[in-house]
């Protein structure tokens, strides 16, 4: 881990930091990124890695993973920690918001045997810690949570791995909700993107910024005990205080971990544009910040994803 992604330690507080701008898992075409990277985010994305015991463990299973479908310039290193982050529910998603890759359409029907794949990935790997994640699935009635649930509970019948999901909002569904939390997996996260004003132009018109706050404190009404998370991309347009606005409201919901990134443009221009990249130290300097408002852990870089060093930020040890 260098600076550029490193987690925080509370110092001083900065007295003022410039806008503000996240994270797309994505890979930029060589064009646009020859064309606006700064040097700090020149960096190689590895090479097919179909050599990587994850990779033909993946394959063999017919299963799917975000660190590739994504090309996250970062799934080397993640592999190489036994930790990897599965896509269930397929990989097409039913909401076309501003910043994501993801292919979008009709999805086909869930595959029952899913679950026992994945249980059988995270023992084959030997993962001592398995992110589970998916695309929106608004065709299905409970948004896709039984089929959480489902995952969660054949990893644990399988294997010791600690699990963390990383939701959709299952439609402002309390009950979907509550599907999930009743396979008590240790880490619930549900990524907030981007700060109020920006929500409409950044995600979907069904996404709604308030139930993603009252998600995350009704996952701690129904479950203190698991820790919950979030994350924003900057680099969209969002002010400072914007930005702090929103991580005050995640400590009123008594969210414990964050992570911070920066916003890459997918690879053609019907996706939104990058505002600012913003610079190493800056993250640094955020970070510090929202550490010192609370949160447990905090990772903040210009490379840092949803589930970047997952395991090390939850202390699943």
């Amino acid at each position: 881990m260098d600076a550029r992604s490193s987690g925080f330690r509370v110092l001083n507080t900065p007295s003022s930091l410039p806008q503000l701008p996240i994270a797309g898992d994505v890979e930029l075409s060589a064009s646009v990124a020859s064309r606006r990277l700064p040097e700090w985010l020149r960096r190689q994305v590895p090479p097919g890695n179909s050599n990587h015991l994850t990779h033909r463990i993946k394959q063999e299973l017919k299963l799917q993973t975000v660190c590739e479908s994504a090309k996250c310039p970062n799934r080397m290193e993640c592999y190489s920690q036994g930790t990897a982050t599965f896509m269930v529910l397929g990989d097409i998603c039913t909401r076309p918001c501003g910043f994501c890759a993801v292919n979008r359409g009709k999805p086909e029907a869930a595959d029952a045997d899913e679950p026992q794949r994945l249980a059988e990935a995270t023992e084959r790997l030997g993962l001592k810690h398995v992110v589970i994640t998916s695309v929106t699935r608004d065709d299905m009635a409970d948004g896709g949570a039984d089929h959480f649930y489902q995952c969660v509970m054949a990893v644990r019948r399988r294997t010791a791995a600690t699990v963390e999901v990383l939701t959709p909002d299952f439609v402002h569904c309390k009950q979907a909700l509550s599907r999930v939390i009743q396979a008590a997996p240790e880490v619930f996260n549900h990524n907030t993107e981007t700060v109020p004003r920006l929500y409409r132009n950044v995600r979907s018109p069904k996404s709604d910024y308030r139930w993603t706050l009252q998600m995350l404190g009704s996952v701690k009404e129904m479950n203190p005990k698991i820790l919950t998370k979030s994350g924003l991309m900057l680099g969209l347009g969002e002010t400072r205080d914007e930005v702090l606005e929103v991580l005050a409201d995640l400590r009123q919901v008594d969210c414990d971990l964050l992570t911070l990134g920066q916003y890459l443009q997918p690879a053609t221009n019907k996706y939104l544009p990058v505002v600012r990249y913003l610079p190493p130290a800056e993250f640094a300097e955020l970070g510090k910040l929202a550490k010192s408002l609370g949160f447990r852990e905090v990772s903040s870089g210009p490379f840092v994803r949803s589930s970047y060093h997952a395991r090390e930020m939850a202390k699943l040890f």
